[in-house]
Parts: C-alpha cells; sequence; structure tokens
C-alpha cells in the first residue's frame, strides 16, 4: 500500500472518531458541551503528539545511550523505522569497524611505511613500518605536523616543490629510503617508505665482487699474456729463461684456476637450489686427513698436534673439510717456521667444538670484524706470496651458516690467533 495512505487513513480515522463524539455530545447534551468536549479531545491529541516529539527529541540527542521510546498510532510506523535504521547503522558500524581493523592490520605487516597525512600534513596515522623507517610514533605524534617530524632538508623540499611523480631518495637514521608521496581524495594525501638500505648493500657487495674477481684475475691473465708475448717475440730464448717463464704461468693459472673455484664453490653454498643433505660425518677420519695435508703444506716447518675428544655429527662432509682444511692452511700460511699449531675437537656444555691455535703473526682488533667478506686480506702482498685467493674465510662462514655453526675468532699481533667453530648439541640417529 501506498505509504502516504498508511500515514493519513489513520489520521483521518482519529479526526473522525474526535468530530462523531463531538457530534453525539452536541446532539445530546447541547453545543457547548459539544465543543468543549471536540476542544478537549483536541488538546489531548496534541499534547500526545508533542510529547511524542519530545521523547523523538532526547533520543536523537543521545541515540546511543537512550532507549528508543514504544508508540502508538502512527508513531508506532516512526518509531519501527527508526529502530530498523538504527539497528542497520549499528550493523554498519560493526563491519566499517572490523574492515578498518583488518585495513590495519594489513598495513601492519607491510614492510613498507604507510603514513596517512591530511591536506596540511598532519599526521593522521602511520604503520610499525614508517615509526622505524622515520621515527614517527603513532600514539604521539598524531596530530602533528610530518614537516616538523622528519627533519631533513631534502625532504622539506620535496614537499615544496610538489613533484609527487617521482620518488624522493632520502638518507635518514642510518638508512636508505625511497620516500613518495600519494595524493587521494581530496584532503587526504598518503607518504610511502620503502628501505633500501639492504638492496644498496647487496648491490655494492656485487659491484666489490666484481670489481675484486676482476682485479685478481687481471694480474695473473697480465703476467701469462707478457710471457707468451716474450715467447712470441724471441723464439730463441733461453731454454733456463723460457723455462722460468713456464713456471711463473704455470703458478699464475693455478692461482686463477682456484680463485675461480673458489667462487664457485661460493655460488653454490650461496644457492637456494643446493640445500644441506645431512649424512655422518667421522670426525676422526676428517681430521685426520687434514693434519695430514697440514704437514704436507708445512713441509716440516711447523709443529702440527691434532687432539679429538668429542663425538661425531651430522653434516656434509665435503663442506666441512673444505671450512676445516681453510682455517688450518690458513694458520698453516700465517704461522713463522718453528711455529707450533694446535688442531683440536672437544665436546663443550654447548656442543661439538672445533679450534685451530698458533702461534703466528696474529691480527689487530680491527681486522677481526671484516676477515669473512669477500677478497679482504690482513696483508695483501703477504696473502699473494701465500696464494690465497682472499675467499676462504668467507667459504668457512657460508658452510658454518649452513651448518648452523657460529665462528669465534680471537688474535692478537705477533702473539697468535685461535679460530674457534661453535656446533650445536649434536643429536646422531642410533
Amino acid at each position: 500500500m501506498n505509504p502516504q495512505l498508511l500515514f493519513w487513513i489513520p489520521a483521518a480515522l482519529r479526526l473522525s472518531f474526535i468530530l462523531i463524539a463531538s457530534g453525539l455530545t452536541w446532539y445530546f447534551f447541547g453545543p457547548i458541551i459539544g465543543l468543549a468536549v471536540a476542544i478537549i479531545c483536541l488538546i489531548v491529541l496534541i499534547v500526545v503528539q508533542l510529547n511524542y516529539l519530545y521523547l523523538l527529541s532526547g533520543w536523537l540527542d543521545h541515540p546511543d545511550s537512550e532507549k528508543l521510546p514504544d508508540g502508538w498510532g502512527a508513531w508506532t510506523d516512526i518509531f519501527s523505522r527508526l529502530y530498523r535504521l538504527r539497528r542497520d547503522d549499528e550493523r554498519n558500524r560493526t563491519e566499517l569497524t572490523e574492515w578498518l581493523a583488518r585495513f590495519r592490520q594489513a598495513m601492519s605487516l607491510l614492510p613498507d611505511g604507510v603514513v596517512i597525512m591530511d591536506d596540511v600534513l598532519f599526521l593522521e596515522w602511520c604503520n610499525p613500518a614508517a615509526e622505524r623507517h622515520l621515527g614517527l610514533n603513532n600514539g604521539r605524534d598524531k596530530g602533528m605536523r610530518v614537516t616538523n617530524l622528519i627533519r631533513s632538508p631534502d625532504f622539506i623540499d620535496y614537499i615544496i616543490l610538489g613533484r609527487y611523480e617521482q620518488p624522493l631518495t632520502l638518507s635518514l637514521k642510518d638508512r636508505k629510503l625511497i620516500v613518495q608521496i600519494i595524493p587521494f581524495e581530496n584532503r587526504r594525501q598518503i607518504l610511502v617508505t620503502h628501505d633500501a638500505t639492504e638492496s644498496e648493500r647487496i648491490e655494492m657487495m656485487r659491484r666489490d665482487f666484481i670489481a675484486n674477481a676482476s682485479h685478481e684475475l687481471r694480474t695473473p691473465l697480465t703476467v701469462i699474456n707478457g710471457f707468451l708475448e716474450i715467447a712470441q717475440a724471441q723464439p730463441d730464448l733461453d731454454q733456463t729463461i723460457r723455462m722460468s717463464h713456464l713456471k711463473l704461468m704455470i703458478e699464475q693459472g693455478e692461482r686463477m684456476q682456484n680463485l675461480v673455484e673458489d667462487m664457485l664453490t661460493l655460488t653454490r653454498l650461496e644457492s637456494i637450489d643446493y640445500p644441506l643433505r645431512p649424512e655422518h660425518v667421522n670426525i676422526h677420519n676428517l681430521l685426520e686427513q687434514i693434519r695430514q695435508e697440514a704437514e704436507a703444506l708445512s713441509g716440516g716447518r711447523h709443529v702440527i698436534s691434532l687432539t679429538i675428544d668429542g663425538p661425531d655429527i651430522e653434516g656434509s662432509t665435503d663442506e666441512l673439510r673444505s671450512a676445516f682444511s681453510n682455517l688450518v692452511s690458513n694458520a698453516v700460511r700465517y704461522t713463522p717456521v718453528h711455529g707450533r699449531i694446535d688442531i683440536k675437537w672437544q665436546n663443550s656444555a654447548a656442543g661439538p667444538q672445533f679450534s685451530v691455535k698458533d702461534n703466528g703473526i696474529g691480527m689487530r682488533p680491527e681486522h677481526l670484524v671484516r676477515l669473512t667478506e669477500r677478497f679482504y686480506r690482513v696483508d695483501k702482498s703477504r696473502s699473494r706470496e701465500t696464494q690465497g685467493t682472499g675467499l676462504g674465510l668467507a667459504i668457512v662462514k657460508h658452510v658454518l651458516l649452513r651448518h648452523g655453526a657460529v665462528l669465534a675468532i680471537e688474535s692478537q699481533p705477533d702473539v697468535g690467533s685461535t679460530f674457534s667453530v661453535q656446533f650445536k648439541t649434536v643429536n646422531l640417529p642410533a
């Protein structure tokens, strides 16, 4: 039925009832009493309507705290509609609150920072990543101007110029951030930050690795090419000189081969396509082979001892042989003649421990933190004399990472060094 009819029919019936009652009273008791009854009925009707208007006004002032009143007549339909609107509004607000909570949770999990600002750059909300990147605090800084919170001339210039189509690279709090402002709606802006510190570090490592590898390969190639040019230009070169040149070329070729093999080993260890396949590692046999290799490398110039007092472990025998052999061969290379090298495998409270101790040349403290970097050398001239590639300790670091082990280094100049590898508690299958 038409809503207008639903409203006017009850109103017309009430007015008709008043007219009928007044007419009957007029007929039986006279016009004065009839008019009095009509006036009284109209006054009662008006008072009832005003009372409902008063109740409705009070409810509109406090819709959440006041109970919706009961109605009579047309007011029943009015209050029923208001009740349905209130119920729908509460359901919509509940859904909106849930969606807002989901949105904030999703924004909180993003690795990139998100800052919501108004049109004059006052902070409205930011996620935890933005707090870390920019040093903000969502609770403390809300309502403050972002340009007062981020004290960077480059950022201020970026805001003033307003060229938001291009991101800004910003160095802030030891981080390299890529910042961009995205306007949305009429009075809102989003500030997005991406932490490029790690990407920049990896890119720098890549550039350094290529530069260092090129440099390391260039020297032996220069030597080999130089001797070949001499041989070509002087075919009647003295046999003794020719053999000397060939010996040096063979040494430089072996140096390049060792360098390439070490680089391939590092690449393989870092590859996710080369997972660790644990096996039973016979520590006694492994360390005995390494001791024999160390004695061969030493040629009787050092005193080398081996002590084994610990259990076997699980891991890759080949990888552990590479790591342990690198540590032991370094001790041989950097320990003067008649020096002592102690190789130990022992059990500790934290688990099995491998150590190599020497009384060699040692190192200053500032070198220790960089020893496992690719191509890092404490003494470059001595490293080349000992045929080192500069990748041995980098290989050791990656092997130990794959085995969950930790490398500790203690060293003093002219006193010696101790390289210790701590493994976790062993749990071999029965």
